[in-house]
């Protein structure tokens, strides 16, 4: 019996670490680690103080994004548009997507074109809404609803609705 109860014990703390190993691998494979992270839990510290950038496309913008985020897009990214935005290369900017791969290729972008202070938002817009934060839709309300991009990445959403289109 006391086998059994140490194996339930041991798999329900094995799952969670198992899945954030899962997030980190998939994100050391799939990101060149070329620009630093900042995670949830600093961001939701200093949004304030900080200018958020979108990198998902217009359709998963419009169901939700962080409030006050301002939205560039992945495959029509424009840099023109966002030097004319945020015209001082020093200012604290975030970018973020759905786990924090597409964000990180935009980061890169905006670093080559001399902005010194972009972070991309570990595990994304994803990792907010699983750690219980607001989203807003385009009308500004607060929404537990996500676009999950594929079915394939809605397995990394735990929590809030998941839309796929």
């Amino acid at each position: 019996m006391k086998k059994i109860l140490f194996l339930i014990v041991l798999s329900l703390v094995a799952i969670p670490l198992n899945a954030q190993k899962t997030l980190s691998k998939l994100l050391e494979q799939e990101n060149k680690a070329t620009v630093p992270y900042i995670s949830v839990n600093a961001l939701q510290h200093i949004t304030k103080n900080v200018t958020l950038l979108d990198a998902r496309e217009a359709k998963e913008y419009n169901v939700s994004h962080l409030k006050n985020a301002i939205h560039v897009g992945y495959d029509f990214f424009n840099l023109d548009a966002i030097q004319n935005q945020l015209p001082k290369k020093n200012a604290q900017i975030v970018v973020y997507c759905s786990l924090g791969i597409r964000s990180e290729d935009i980061a890169e972008h905006l670093k080559k074109a001399g902005y010194t202070n972009v972070f991309n938002l570990y595990g994304g817009i994803f990792e907010w809404k699983n750690n219980n934060l607001d989203l807003v839709n385009t009308n500004d309300k607060k929404t537990d609803s996500v676009h999950v991009f594929s079915k394939a990445w809605s397995k990394w959403l735990e929590k809030g609705t998941k839309i796929y289109d």
